[in-house]
């Protein structure tokens, strides 16, 4: 009778031990499960590689399509999460995010998008999200300016606001200092070397001359010129980009040597002085930073893979999964 109750004691003990396990066990299986790599594999067979033509076809009639497809999938995900609420266009009653002064003009390969989803929605209509698209357009753009390809994690959804407020407050501008990006990377759940390693996006792309001229004309009352720059660097970019207005709408490359290429060449130009952005060039002046600066430019391929892990990490934060938001029909407004 003792030995029976015993028994029975520790069965029960047992199973309360067993039960908060299976059930996080089952709330980390549906989580891992919200997105998946192949998620349109029976739905839209033919997404991935819809996608992957019209980013191809953008590339070559114009390389900077690249840059501009991953720039709009960062400045979605940290924005909302990743819910393609930086394609939304403006309405008379709301400004979008598109439209703040940290998107417009800057950002590009809204129309490359455009061109993906009416294909995809003849194909399969209402099945692949806007956000899942921009997800698959950054890869594919890193893909063909030479960096390390990924499994992108699909089955995202499509959220319904855009505030251009919000890209204001949530975007890391281009004069912050390791500080400020490491917390602004850090509310998005991302870790400082994910910061300096998602900061070699600036590789590839353009910059308009105002985002930095600061830098070259009025950096302080009592200096003209940043003296953290590299001066014959400064004296290029004066050359391209005039003071005042004259210079608003000049682009430059943000890598001069190599400005299509997914290379490590944005952390040589840190090394020498040359980070175009106060916000690049910030992150030799912090010890922890540098040693991942110099780590990267001396291994190309390592930094290629940690580069495709931590845009993935970056293409999961928030985001709007099974009946949460929508698959929007158009791009650029809510269904």
């Amino acid at each position: 009778m003792i030995m029976s109750s015993i028994r029975k004691c520790l069965q029960i003990s047992t199973l309360t031990l067993a039960f908060p396990i299976l059930v996080l066990l089952s709330l980390t299986s549906s989580s891992e499960a919200d997105l998946q790599p192949g998620f349109y594999m029976q739905s839209c067979p033919m997404a991935e590689f819809i996608i992957k033509d019209e980013v191809r076809q953008a590339f070559f009639s114009d390389r900077g399509y690249a840059a501009g497809l991953v720039r709009l999938h960062f400045h979605d995900c940290f924005v909302r999460g990743c819910d393609a609420s930086v394609l939304l266009d403006s309405t008379p009653g709301n400004t979008a995010e598109k439209d703040a002064a940290a998107n417009n003009p800057s950002l590009r390969g809204f129309d490359v998008i455009d061109n993906v989803k009416a294909r995809l929605e003849y194909m399969c209509p209402g099945v692949v999200s806007c956000a899942d698209i921009l997800a698959y357009a950054a890869r594919d753009s890193v893909e063909m300016t030479g960096g390390v390809g990924y499994d992108v994690p699909a089955g995202r959804r499509d959220g319904r606001v855009s505030k251009s407020s919000e890209a204001t407050m949530n975007l890391p501008p281009p004069f912050a200092d390791v500080d400020l990006l490491t917390k602004i990377f850090g509310s998005k759940g991302l870790t400082q070397e994910e910061m300096v390693i998602l900061s070699g996006a600036h590789t590839i792309g353009r910059a308009h001359c105002t985002s930095f001229s600061k830098r070259l004309y009025n950096f302080t009352p009592s200096t003209a010129q940043d003296p953290s720059m590299n001066s014959a660097y400064a004296f290029q970019l004066q050359q391209q980009c005039p003071s005042g207005d004259a210079g608003a709408n000049i682009v430059v490359p943000m890598d001069p040597i190599s400005p299509t290429i997914s290379d490590t060449g944005y952390y040589r130009d840190i090394i020498n002085n040359r980070g175009l952005f106060t916000s690049d060039q910030t992150l030799l002046s912090d010890t922890s930073t540098a040693n991942l600066v110099y780590q990267y430019a001396r291994n190309p391929y390592f930094w290629g893979r940690k580069f495709a892990d931590a845009m993935v990490r970056m293409g999961q934060i928030d985001t709007l999964t099974d009946n949460e938001g929508e698959i929007r029909r158009n791009c650029r407004v809510v269904n």
